[in-house]
């Protein structure tokens, strides 16, 4: 292989295009799989996200339901205590003595109506929150099949393009590695500009194409000369002609059969 020094202006536009070339079938690739990737990830994320929660809401049920066994064990530890103080009352010497124990009753009276209260509290949240994770199990099921689906879509487009895409990314930095720094770098300023990622066409019917521009005919006659690179003036678009193009389109479709 020459290096970039040895390369002509010609050998450098046949470089330029066919990285153009190369570029644009990986960009074709790309957009097979289309926001595929993108959607997988989302998915992932929601996935885990509901997971998370659910996981959480399971947890909360068993701290409700373990606050009910303690509100109970205490309404238990209540009445005894009001037997305990119901059988002193008739022990007692004095008034004083029995309304004490009384205030005693009804203080354990009300902290078990307090207790009750609780719980008859966190049974409704129990039901909400059972209807809150059936709700999430269902949501989180139709989002795993989802996701199983779209994994699948996506293996089998990877499975398809894996081979062609590797070989043909390695071929685009075997013609960067021809092309000087100075033209790589606006090949790519202006594929980064241009929604259709094309930095080198060539002239259709005399104009650029994608263009409705014209090329005046002495500048189609200097790009046909091959002596310079030229850009068209309204897209800033590098151009070749129309022999080359088609030259260097044959070589690289031989290229990809061959993939």
């Amino acid at each position: 292989m020459a290096t970039t020094k040895e390369l002509s202006v010609e050998d450098k536009l046949r470089a330029l295009y066919d990285l153009q070339l190369i570029d644009t079938r990986i960009d074709e690739i790309r957009n097979v799989r289309g926001e595929l990737p993108l959607e997988v990830e989302d998915l992932e994320d929601e996935v885990a996200g509901l997971t998370t929660r659910l996981d959480k809401l399971k947890s909360d049920l068993e701290v409700i339901e373990e606050n009910i066994k303690v509100r109970k064990n205490a309404i238990e530890d209540h009445k005894e205590s009001i037997k305990r103080y119901t059988k002193q009352q008739e022990s007692v010497r004095n008034n004083r003595e029995f309304n004490s124990l009384a205030k005693e009753i009804e203080f354990q009276e009300l902290e078990i109506q307090l207790a009750e209260k609780q719980i008859k509290e966190m049974k409704a949240s129990i039901e909400h929150k059972k209807e809150v994770i059936s709700n999430s199990k269902e949501k989180l099921e139709t989002k795993q099949a989802h996701l199983k689906h779209k994994k699948a879509e996506l293996d089998d487009i990877m499975a398809e393009t894996a081979k062609e895409e590797t070989f043909l990314t390695e071929k685009s930095g075997e013609y960067r590695g021809m092309i000087e720094d100075r033209l790589l770098m606006a090949y790519d300023r202006i594929r980064g500009s241009v929604r259709n990622g094309l930095a080198v066409v060539s002239i259709e019917r005399g104009a650029s194409a994608g263009s409705f521009f014209t090329i005046p005919p002495q500048t189609q006659v200097e790009i046909a000369a091959r002596k310079k690179i030229i850009t068209d003036e309204h897209s800033g678009r590098i151009l070749v002609d129309s022999s080359l193009a088609e030259e260097e389109r044959q070589k690289m479709e031989a290229l990809f059969a061959s993939i």
